[in-house]
């Protein structure tokens, strides 16, 4: 998938799910298009899908990737299943835990559980960050699991991580960083990792013109890293905080070997707006006020949850559309 998306210059919107009907809100849209996509699950993410008793991101995490994998057989489109931005602090909590349970259905026969995780270091100084990420990368890389990195910090506020206050200059990766994350990575034998770099992006939706994108800092990276190591070794580059970017702008970071984007906050708008409509058109029915008895059919969770499934599948085809996604599936070649 990723060689396909390098070569013919478009991305994956890689969509962040909670709970079943977004999983099947996220699929539904690739599949209306034609695409191929990853679908991802943050810690916060898995902790809500064990339900507020369990409180388990490990658990829920597995769960939501094991009604993926029934789901996507229905679907001729390929789903990838990844997980996000998980800081250094987790490792062992969440990602080592989804790695070994891929490692064990491995062993016995299966599948992967993840094509992919996510290690988030960029908290860290570049050098701690890859101390961490190069060993994390080696057990991967024994299991074709893809290990996706992160240098420079994008800012605003998701799934917990407030980085609203970060100084302008750590929202920016440089050439030189991109360089060393090539060369530590880079010595993983037959390992396959993207980088998420960093060029002004930020977590969240902003008015236009409040966030400021500087797409060539990933072209320059990409040249200072062929420069040194050769082409082969330029980055399959991730698009962070892509909710509410220019379309122009997410065009030209194509061009610079972006192959994933996230998106998250537009598919939580579009899933809960369909909610927030119902609930005001069927108030008397929703409610049961003044001794009446309401309308079951209209506080049914399903009545309005399928309707939250369309809107977020419309969003999701409209991320593939912008991506230049369209009818790129490789199902059935």
């Amino acid at each position: 998938m990723l060689d396909n998306a390098k070569e013919n210059h478009f991305a994956y919107p890689a969509i962040n799910v909670s709970s079943m009907p977004t999983a099947n809100a996220a699929m539904k849209g690739f599949a209306d298009q034609k695409s191929d996509g990853i679908i991802q699950v943050s810690t916060g993410a898995g902790e809500f899908a064990s339900g507020l008793a369990v409180k388990d991101a490990v658990l829920g995490a597995i769960s939501i990737a094991e009604h993926l994998h029934r789901m996507a057989e229905r679907y001729d489109v390929y789903i990838a299943l990844h997980t996000d931005h998980c800081q250094p602090k987790k490792v062992d909590s969440f990602l080592i835990p989804l790695i070994e349970e891929t490692e064990r259905r491995r062993a016995a026969g299966g599948s992967n559980l993840f094509n992919g995780h996510m290690f988030d270091g960029s908290e860290l100084p570049l050098k701690d960050n890859m101390d961490i990420a190069v060993p994390l990368l080696e057990r991967c890389q024994k299991a074709e699991i893809i290990l996706e990195v992160e240098a420079g910090v994008v800012g605003g506020e998701e799934d917990g991580i407030d980085n609203t206050d970060m100084p302008a200059e750590k929202l920016y990766t440089t050439p030189a960083d991109m360089v060393e994350v090539a060369e530590r990575l880079g010595s993983v034998a037959g390992a396959r990792y993207m980088f998420a770099a960093t060029f002004g992006n930020v977590h969240g939706v902003y008015k236009p013109g409040n966030v400021k994108l500087e797409p060539a800092i990933l072209r320059e990276g990409q040249a200072a890293v062929a420069e040194k190591f050769g082409a082969d070794a330029q980055f399959d580059l991730v698009f962070h905080g892509g909710s509410g970017s220019a379309v122009e702008q997410i065009h030209e970071t194509l061009e610079y070997g972006v192959v994933k984007m996230n998106v998250d906050t537009d598919t939580q708008y579009h899933f809960s707006r369909p909610i927030i409509d119902h609930m005001m058109n069927n108030y008397d029915g929703v409610l049961r006020i003044d001794g009446e008895m309401g309308d079951k059919k209209a506080y049914d969770p399903r009545s309005y949850l399928k309707k939250a499934e369309e809107q977020m599948a419309r969003r999701v085809a409209q991320a593939v559309t912008e991506l230049k996604a369209d009818g790129q599936t490789l199902f059935g070649s």
